[in-house]
């Protein structure tokens, strides 16, 4: 398996990618409040801020259509919630249809609760796929660490990352093991297989995570994240930071003068 679909163009050398980590991590997560905050009846917000991440996209030089395909990663999480509220907010009917014996109606109220969900949603992943995009994983987990994240929390997410390649790797062999032995027969044994390797993998998992924590322990591990290079803040972090946070503050003072 590739470990590098996270942050596959993150060895670029754009503008965007030369920001400080924690720059990078302090803008994505204002501009996702601003995004989240903003009524959703304000289309001309969201239309700002899409163009801001437009612009970040092709500063940055990742592909935009790699960015838009890995966004549509959130439409079937995001279509079950729309779906859902769509037929069941109250509000003015839209459409009604008849399903055999029931009336499905569709409402103004339930409309807007999509657009909303759905709008805030892309544009809050198109942000978080820039970031990964533009920044090395474990420069991101040495941002979060430094900005006070609890060490505990960046430490699982870096083993997930480091180790969740060998568990798909694992589960690969053990596939190709299985299909290699011809596999078939009645669907209560192809259950019971699918159980046994499930079990398997988790006993492997398990063993491997007791080897890993003896050798990390027998080098001296401290539960700090270390990397090659040390963070340190420019002025272009400070300049761009300031620069793209008073642009977010503009479209919200604008957003919310005119509601």
């Amino acid at each position: 398996m590739k470990h590098s679909f996270l942050d596959r163009y993150s060895d670029l050398g754009s503008f965007v990618h030369r920001l400080d980590p924690r720059t990078k991590l302090i803008i994505t997560f204002a501009f996702i409040l601003a995004v989240v905050l903003t009524p959703p009846l304000r289309w001309q917000a969201f239309a700002l801020y899409f163009a801001v991440i437009a612009s970040l996209i092709l500063i940055s030089r990742v592909p935009p259509l790699y960015v838009l395909k890995r966004s549509l990663v959130i439409v079937p999480f995001v279509l079950m919630i729309v779906i859902f509220n769509m037929f069941l907010k109250p509000g003015d009917i839209v459409a009604g249809f008849n399903i055999w014996h029931w009336q499905v109606s569709i409402t103004d109220e339930g409309l807007l609760f999509s657009w909303n969900v759905l709008i805030k949603a892309w544009l809050s992943v198109l942000s978080l796929i820039l970031l990964s995009s533009t920044t090395e994983f474990s420069e991101l987990l040495k941002g979060l660490e430094q900005l006070r994240m609890p060490r505990v929390m960046v430490m699982i997410l870096s083993f997930m990352y480091r180790y969740i390649f060998l568990l798909v790797d694992e589960v690969i062999r053990m596939k190709q093991a299985r299909d290699s032995r011809n596999f078939g027969g009645k669907r209560m044994w192809q259950l019971k297989t699918i159980g046994n390797m499930v079990g398997t993998l988790f006993l492997r998992s398990y063993e491997r995570g007791e080897r890993v924590y003896g050798a990390m322990v027998a080098r001296g591990f401290d539960g700090r994240t270390r990397t090659l290079s040390n963070l340190r803040l420019s002025r272009q972090d400070l300049y761009f930071g300031v620069g793209f946070l008073l642009c977010l503050s503009l479209i919200s003072a604008t957003t919310f003068i005119y509601i």
